[in-house]
């Protein structure tokens, strides 16, 4: 707790600084924060909405919806 930092967050405690980028600034949402670990020419920026992961991996939907059921099931309540 308190020692780690990047793309997981802060782990400690507090919400407010979990999109902490590698130069230290704080972003209020998840592309710039996204953008901000991206290796440049590697892969295009995010926009300001976040994509559905579905639409650039059509064939794995079912098994997506299947493992959210699971964790959203009483297994994890």
């Amino acid at each position: 707790s308190g020692q780690v930092r990047g793309l997981c967050g802060t782990f400690n405690g507090d919400q407010r600084d979990e999109f902490t980028t590698p130069e230290g600034d704080v972003e209020p949402g998840v592309a710039a924060f996204a953008n901000a670990f991206r290796a440049a020419g590697a892969c295009p920026a995010l926009g300001p909405a976040i994509p559905d992961p579905c639409h650039g991996f059509p064939g794995n939907r079912e098994r997506a919806e299947t493992a959210c059921a699971v964790l959203m099931g009483p297994a994890f309540q």
